[in-house]
């Protein structure tokens, strides 16, 4: 028996025990292809342009007007930077206005985030009448552009007595149409009929299977969708001009700066930097946690 067992063999090895000779030992697809020059050339490339315009914007607002007129920048920035910030400050109420937007874009981001994940999960996994038809409604609306709806909207929110309220600013937004539309399009896959029906049996009511199983699959979505929610609120201009022009977001303050006879553009630009500072520092802090739930998905998936 154990002469039996000692002469047994795989059936990539020889009667020895030993791979025969010129065979080779295939290794999984991609494990060990690495990214090349070109790859790590490309990314640099793009981090230059993505970059360059931020960077210009510093200098510029480190330097005198005169450095706009000039056909080849400066390469370093100046020492009129700090200046700059002071006169950004004594020119327009920047810290109520940051502390604005910080909440408006707070708040959107998480009631978009929340109703989104709710409405796609719905659409995705929920068996409901009329559940296509209001799908095709919901998607229709995205062709709809934004400044049709501004004057009716604006009337809405003066009759209800919301204007110059932080609220008509937050509540036309607190859910999109293509949040629900990006989470739905994502759960379907994503979350296998099976799972939410073994839910089921072990007695977990709706809301419950949602909380423990569709939340945790939609996690990586849901980080992306916010980021971009934050993003788009930081940045709105044109509504919260019409409806909060005396308790101006970040954005509508700083255009106060370009309101002058006379305007400096180091200035200006000064205003621009320090707008988009939050930007990146929320980056650098939601970037590996966003990587990460990426990554979290992929494998999963």
């Amino acid at each position: 028996m154990s002469a039996t067992i000692s002469r047994s063999s795989t059936p990539t090895e020889g009667a020895s025990g030993l791979a025969p000779k010129g065979s080779r030992r295939r290794k999984p697809l991609g494990i060990e292809k690495r990214p090349g020059f070109l790859t790590y050339g490309l990314l640099i490339v793009f981090f230059i342009g993505g970059t360059y315009p931020l960077y210009w914007s510093f200098l510029a607002g480190s330097s005198p007007s005169s450095v706009l007129t000039d056909t080849w920048p400066p390469l370093l920035p100046g020492g009129l930077f700090w200046q700059n910030v002071a006169a950004v400050f004594d020119t327009v109420p920047f810290w109520m206005s940051l502390l604005n937007s910080i909440i408006v874009s707070t708040v959107i981001t998480v009631s978009v985030v929340l109703f989104s994940t709710l409405a796609g999960y719905s659409f995705a996994k929920l068996k409901f009448r009329g559940r296509e038809g209001l799908l095709v409604f919901v998607i229709a609306t995205l062709a709809v552009p934004t400044q049709l709806g501004i004057i009716p909207l604006f009337m809405v929110m003066k009759q209800f007595g919301w204007t110059g309220t932080l609220g008509a600013v937050i509540i036309p937004t607190l859910v999109t149409a293509f949040g629900v539309f990006f989470m739905r399009q994502y759960l379907v896959d994503v979350i296998p009929d099976e799972l939410i029906e073994a839910a089921r049996v072990d007695g977990a009511s709706m809301i419950r299977t949602f909380w423990h199983v569709g939340v945790p699959a939609a996690r990586p979505a849901m980080a992306i969708l916010g980021l971009f929610t934050f993003m788009t609120a930081w940045t709105d201009y044109l509504w919260p001009l019409l409806v909060v022009p005396q308790n101006p977001t970040l954005q509508v303050a700083l255009s106060q700066l370009q309101s002058a006879k006379y305007v400096d553009y180091s200035i200006v630009l000064t205003g621009a930097v320090l707008a988009t500072v939050p930007l990146l520092i929320l980056f650098i802090l939601a970037g590996r946690q966003l990587v990460s739930g990426i990554m979290a998905g992929a494998v999963k998936g």
